[in-house]
């Protein structure tokens, strides 16, 4: 009988359904649509006591990853990630060969080293302080949940071993992102103690709602410690304007995190750059290198300008696994987990190939993307355009038809994957330019496309009325 745990038989097996793969996502950019209902009907999915034939079970295999939505072709605009860098590829592949755990020095040996010196110079082009330190989380929800629990543990220290007794209070833009939420939950402060500030027209944080509400919490005897500021809002991309947030923060002694998930890939572009401007002045930044970068799922950089205040929330003596180094090679004492897979490899391989300079054009890149999509919307008088230069999300309607139905007959008949957002009372497509392997071209096909299947459906598609 055949040993079924054969690592150079299953390679081959890899690169053949690598190579299938790659071809369909070539002649069939959306994968085809499969009903929920029907998904066990379609895929042999069972699991039973005795193993598969061998035949059987690659049929059903390669069946399954074609079967499955193509996030990295160019008709994928759905997500707020998009496109694969092959050198982001093959670190992420080697990092799954080498199966280290991120906890300590004695078993990540190097990898160690490579994920110190991302965080070293991404902290050295944001500007912030010689004591700063970072991890790598598990996405940017987790970056956002670490920063706030630092906060609070930086606010009042004694949290850590006594528990959350304090009316704390945490401020964000009525349209963050929803893991702060969450996290309010998760770290006990309790979902209703986020004071959620309206935006202006643009998106962006209204800096003299935030200071006010900052003083009338205050006067009720509360104790504010968390601003989250976006760069990178997620529906429209919107940048808060962190400089003036900063100063409100010092001024009331407020943890400023700078959620930079969607959009903090700008530190990279000097040209861009002046969309972070004042995030030297933040007490956190998080961005994630896997939304613009083509880097693979998850690569997400959490960096604090004071190190020490990472290490004091995380850190715990565990006798039995930090036997050899200290604390500055023992990453598990900085991070959330200890089993951590090493998410920093990729990002490395990548930076290492192309370098700042090649994640420079790839950021510009895409911002030209955003540009020609809205250049095109405002030559077209059957489009409304609710976007704004600068931002990575073009978001617009397409004469009257309803936009949360035309996305989801797009979809359904395999023709695009495109989301749709909302805004002041507005709902509209969203389309997002990160795949940097995109060209004009292909944001051209794009409208080609809707406009297509708008005309050949126009009967099936919901209207506004």
């Amino acid at each position: 009988m055949q040993d079924p745990n054969n690592i150079r038989e299953d390679l081959d097996l890899f690169n053949q359904i690598a190579d299938l793969f790659l071809q369909d996502e070539l002649d069939s950019p959306v994968a085809n649509y499969i009903n929920p209902e029907n998904l066990l009907k379609d895929l042999d999915l069972s699991l039973h006591d005795n193993p598969s034939v061998e035949e059987e079970f690659k049929k059903n295999l390669k069946k399954l990853i074609l079967s499955t939505p193509k996030s990295s072709s160019k008709l994928f605009f759905n997500q707020l990630f998009g496109g694969r860098h092959s050198k982001g590829v093959l670190g992420d592949l080697l990092a799954v060969m080498l199966n280290n755990s991120m906890a300590t020095y004695k078993i990540a040996g190097p990898q160690v080293a490579v994920e110190k010196e991302i965080i070293k110079k991404v902290c050295d082009i944001i500007g912030y302080s010689n004591n700063a330190s970072g991890t790598f989380p598990t996405g940017g929800s987790m970056s956002n949940f670490m920063s706030m629990v630092i906060a609070r543990d930086t606010k009042k220290s004694q949290i850590i071993e006594k528990g959350f007794k304090h009316d704390f209070v945490a401020y964000s833009s009525e349209i963050s992102h929803y893991s702060i939420s969450k996290n309010a939950s998760f770290c006990g402060l309790g979902k209703g103690n986020v004071r959620y500030i309206q935006c202006n027209e643009f998106g962006q944080m209204d800096v003299d709602c935030l200071e006010n509400q900052i003083k009338s919490d205050l006067q009720e005897g509360l104790i504010p410690f968390y601003i989250n500021a976006t760069s990178g809002t997620t529906v429209l991309c919107a940048f808060d304007n962190i400089e003036d947030i900063s100063k409100v923060s010092k001024k009331y002694d407020i943890w400023l995190h700078v959620d930079g998930a969607f959009g903090g890939s700008v530190l990279f572009s000097n040209k861009y750059f002046h969309l972070l401007k004042g995030v030297e002045n933040s007490d956190s930044f998080c961005f994630n290198a896997h939304k613009t970068l083509g880097v693979p799922l998850s690569t997400s950089v959490l960096v604090v300008n004071e190190g020490s205040a990472l290490e004091k929330s995380f850190s715990n003596k565990a006798s039995y696994l930090y036997q050899t180094h200290d604390n500055n090679y023992n990453l598990g004492q900085t991070s959330f987990e200890c089993g951590r897979r090493n998410n920093a490899l990729k990002f490395w391989v990548l930076w290492k190939a192309i370098g700042t300079n090649g994640l420079k054009k790839m950021v510009e890149h895409e911002f030209d993307l955003a540009h020609h999509a809205r250049e095109y919307i405002n030559n077209n008088k059957d489009y409304t355009l609710y976007s704004f230069k600068d931002s990575l999300s073009i978001c617009f309607n397409y004469k009257n038809y309803e936009p949360m139905d035309l996305c989801k007959k797009l979809y359904e008949n395999n023709v695009l994957m495109v989301g749709h957002g909302n805004f002041n009372d507005k709902c509209f497509v969203r389309l997002v330019t990160i795949n940097s392997q995109n060209t004009k071209q292909d944001i051209d096909n794009f409208f080609c496309l809707l406009e297509k299947f708008s005309k050949d459906f126009d009967s099936q598609i919901k209207k506004i009325n």
